[in-house]
């Protein structure tokens, strides 16, 4: 299955110390997604994207999240993980592209090249952190490009969409299919952002899919603002 241009995708991931962590849940979050009109789904490990697909018929973005002690990427980290979404059946894999060293020491033009040899026709989605690993990966070849780890690395600006000018201008050139993903809380915002040109389609996750979070966000604009 294929994610289509300006496709709405919905994010459904617990981590397990969240209160909703559990592949049943997932799968019925991405139920819920689907019957709210989402075009497609990204989820985080194996037993929940097997049980999102026993659920839902659209293209899933698949990830394995897990922590190394000898690097800070912990998104799809190795060709472990690889393997397992390529059982899983994930119809997109996505990982960690940003320019720091992967566990092992591995370079991301070398674990790209892994994976392409053992896996040719697998579609790939780089989530990058700055408009300079957003380039470096198309370059790669990666079918699709993430604005997904802005704000996420110690280098990175909050958001590719701060300015949308300026996201405009350092992306045109981009050859790869942009999704945007990340620090998008509002309907009114990612109705915008996925107006822009040069956005193929949008991730939305925590603004949906994570009470905690959301009950948070209401509690401080309540009483600590």
């Amino acid at each position: 299955m294929i994610i289509n241009n300006k496709d709405f995708i919905v994010s459904c991931q617990a981590l397990e110390h969240e209160p909703l962590h559990s592949s049943y849940i997932m799968s019925k979050l991405a139920l819920a997604a689907s019957m709210g009109g989402a075009k497609g789904i990204r989820a985080n490990t194996v037993d929940d994207i097997k049980a999102i697909k026993n659920e839902v018929d659209l293209p899933l973005i698949g990830i394995i999240k897990k922590d190394f002690t000898d690097s800070d990427i912990y998104i799809t980290p190795t060709m472990n993980e690889i393997d397992d979404l390529v059982e899983a059946g994930a119809d997109v894999i996505a990982l960690d592209a940003t320019n720091r060293l992967r566990p092992g020491k591995i370079e991301l033009v070398d674990f790209y090249a892994s994976i392409k040899n053992k896996y040719p026709n697998i579609l790939l989605m780089a989530d990058c952190s700055t408009f300079e690993e957003m380039h470096s990966a198309s370059s790669l070849g990666f079918d699709y490009i993430g604005t997904t780890l802005f704000g996420y690395t110690p280098y990175s600006k909050k958001s590719a969409f701060e300015d949308y000018d300026i996201f405009k201008e350092k992306t045109k050139s981009i050859k790869s299919k942009i999704i945007a993903e990340g620090q998008i809380s509002t309907p009114s915002q990612a109705s915008e952002i996925l107006k822009l040109d040069n956005i193929y389609a949008i991730v939305v996750g925590g603004a949906i899919t994570r009470p905690m979070d959301i009950t948070s966000r209401f509690i401080k604009a309540c009483y600590e603002e």
